[in-house]
């Protein structure tokens, strides 16, 4: 039998192989390829959007200005003018390069690669597929565009803003200064609903080989993978859920096979130069097992997948709009070279909200990066920042954001042997609704000239001092029953058949009031300590959810997870952020005992979060680094337990 009756023989009676190609946009298009052709798939995922972006909009937006560094305000309009494509480059070249193979396999292949434009990248792939003589149905999903629902500009009055994703959460509470489009016109860019698994699995039900969708959720084609190979129903929670984590632990791609893991550090480097893409293989009860192909670098172990289990999450609940994920229990075990099984997780019905991400204009940004080299640093920033205000006088209430920020960059040696490491900068970022509002933080630089403090000097590459157009973002939640999601297939003569309705869940639960708590029964440890790193017994993954982050770490034994349960409390979470806490900051905590974790989400401290973030890791990836490189007490009783 050829490979496609053999795996429609197989549907159903064993674990379902999905390989994820792609994690955002600049992941190589040759990746499906690769995943195509190394080994046996059933189908391939792609997510080209990326949680750190959210809006396929932004995709675009961002790729033609901060990389290419022209005008936004003109690129935001571009795919309205018919000056871009509107779907993401890497989608439409792997499918290029993968189509044949595809085909031959019977691989059936499911990407939000559509971006602002799924009926576009449909219709150039079902092209594609004609043109090579190639079996195979193409579709696109459409209803996540919400434009349509809002004003072009953003409401001046918050009575009329649709309800803020943290809304449900009383202790957190939203700034003003974070709504700067109450004082300004700030037109909306885009507006997009999070989409389900639902109309992918219609998809295939329809005989679908490769569907395009614009904004779904990172998980939904893995989720929509599965439940169509093991036939489940929409109300079986467990699994959806289940699968759910699954999609969670390979979106990322490289993320669970080497990419940004905290222990990189004590295996060869050689492992880390080229990490393969991921695979899950889901059982029919939606437990996984996360693997790799053989001959591709990377690893896979207990440590790297509980890094990406820990990645962006929002407590101990992973909400999707079919499902919700409760982690409490989950557990993870090695079953193999580069293969590590992930169970125990329970699904309830989903929320009747899903997110709806909302980007708008947000105005000008810039920055100035300032070097001092040498002596009495913190003294010379002080006297920069003094003059520079000085001159600025009264014009500094017309910006949204002017900060200098003053835990400085970097840290000047002892007895430095190189003027490098005797060298340490300034970034100054500021905001503001007009273009010439900020001009005056560089015109302001330029009257201090030769009074500058000694020791001063930048760098030759001074254009991000130029204020730039950018994007802000304004994460909301819409009702899953007022979205219009549809299934359209494109036929053999480039003709868009009858839409076919998604439907909307049967049921949807609200989620209870969120969970956050120190260990129930600390563990006291008696004896001396010493004082280490907190990274070289805990290892560690952050990311960012809006304006939110999230923080995971966990340690390897029961005596390292009983002091760690004891130790990590909210409180202690505050003492390790030093300066960079906030009494407005709200703090969540939860554990997971099972993997030996204890997990926090920092509501906040990212600002208005994603492109208008202040901070210098605007999406917080670093922020369990600097955490873990923080100096603690342990026990020597925890530190003679096998330091990790």
């Amino acid at each position: 039998m050829s490979g496609k009756w053999q795996r429609a023989a197989a549907m159903g009676k064993r674990p379902v192989r999905i390989a994820n190609c792609s994690g955002y946009h600049g992941d190589p298009a040759e990746e499906m390829y690769r995943q195509a052709s190394l080994g046996d798939i059933d189908f391939i995922t792609g997510d080209y959007l990326a949680g750190k972006f959210t809006s396929s909009a932004v995709k675009v937006l961002i790729k033609l200005t901060y990389l290419k560094e022209v005008n936004m305000a003109g690129n935001a309009q571009a795919y309205a003018a018919g000056k871009h494509p509107g779907w993401e480059e890497t989608a439409w070249q792997g499918l290029q390069q993968s189509i044949e193979i595809i085909a031959e396999k019977g691989i059936k292949v499911a990407l939000n690669g559509g971006a602002l434009n799924p009926k576009g990248l449909a219709e150039k792939v079902a092209n594609l597929v004609r043109e090579r003589g190639l079996d195979l149905k193409v579709c696109f999903i459409s209803g996540d565009d919400l434009r349509h629902v809002l004003s072009p500009t953003m409401p001046k009055d918050l009575k009329k803003l649709p309800k803020h994703l943290d809304s449900d959460n009383s202790s957190v509470k939203q700034p003003p200064e974070r709504h700067p489009f109450l004082k300004h016109d700030m037109p909306v860019v885009s507006a997009n609903a999070y989409m389900g698994a639902r109309g992918i699995v219609e998809a295939f039900k329809r005989g679908a080989d490769v569907i395009i969708c614009g904004r779904c959720s990172d998980a939904s084609p893995v989720i929509a993978g599965a439940w169509y190979w093991h036939s489940w129903k929409e109300t079986d929670y467990n699994e959806l859920a289940g699968c759910l984590v699954a999609g969670h632990l390979i979106e990322c791609s490289a993320y669970v096979t080497g990419g940004n893991f905290a222990g990189f550090d004590k295996f060869s480097q050689d492992i880390f130069v080229r990490p393969g893409f991921p695979i899950a293989e889901v059982d029919d009860d939606g437990s996984c097992v996360i693997t790799k192909h053989e001959t591709t670098g990377g690893m896979i172990n207990i440590d790297t997948v509980r890094c990406q289990l820990l990645y962006e999450l929002q407590g101990n609940v992973y909400l999707h709009s079919d499902t919700k994920a409760y982690l409490d229990n989950v557990t993870v075990m090695e079953v193999g070279k580069d293969r590590v099984r992930v169970v125990g997780i329970r699904g309830k019905p989903p929320p009747p909200t899903t997110k709806f991400a909302i980007f708008y204009r947000g105005g000008y940004e810039c920055q100035l990066l300032l070097n001092a080299t040498g002596y009495a640093t913190a003294q010379k920033w002080d006297l920069l920042e003094r003059q520079l205000r000085e001159i600025l006088g009264e014009s500094v209430k017309d910006f949204e954001t002017l900060e200098f920020q003053s835990d400085r960059i970097g840290v000047p040696s002892i007895n430095p042997r190189t003027q490098n490491s005797s060298t340490t900068y300034l970034r100054i970022f500021a905001e503001a609704a007009t273009e010439e509002t900020l001009k005056r933080v560089a015109q302001a630089l330029g009257k201090i000239s030769l009074k500058h403090f000694s020791g001063f000097h930048s760098s030759l590459d001074f254009r991000t001092a130029v204020p730039r157009p950018f994007i802000a973002y304004y994460p909301a939640i819409y009702p899953q029953d007022s979205i219009i999601e549809e299934v359209i297939f494109v036929n053999e003569n480039d003709q868009l058949e009858k839409p076919i309705s998604a439907g909307h869940p049967p049921r949807y639960e609200d989620l209870e009031n969120r969970v956050s708590y120190d260990t129930i029964n600390p563990v006291k440890f008696s004896g001396s300590t010493r004082q280490i790193r907190l990274g070289d017994i805990a290892l560690a993954r952050s990311g960012d959810k809006g304006s939110n982050l999230n923080f995971g770490l966990f340690v390897q034994t029961v005596k390292q997870w009983d002091w760690l349960r004891s130790f990590m409390s909210r409180a202690q979470m505050r003492r390790l952020l030093g300066d960079d806490d906030r009494d407005e900051y709200f703090i969540e905590r939860v554990e997971f005992p099972h993997i030996f974790a204890v997990h926090f989400v920092i509501y906040g401290i990212l600002g208005r979060g994603v492109s208008s973030s202040s901070r210098l890791d605007g999406f917080g990836k670093g922020f369990a680094d600097f955490i873990r490189d923080v100096m603690v007490d342990v026990p020597e009783v925890v530190l003679q337990d096998a330091i990790c």
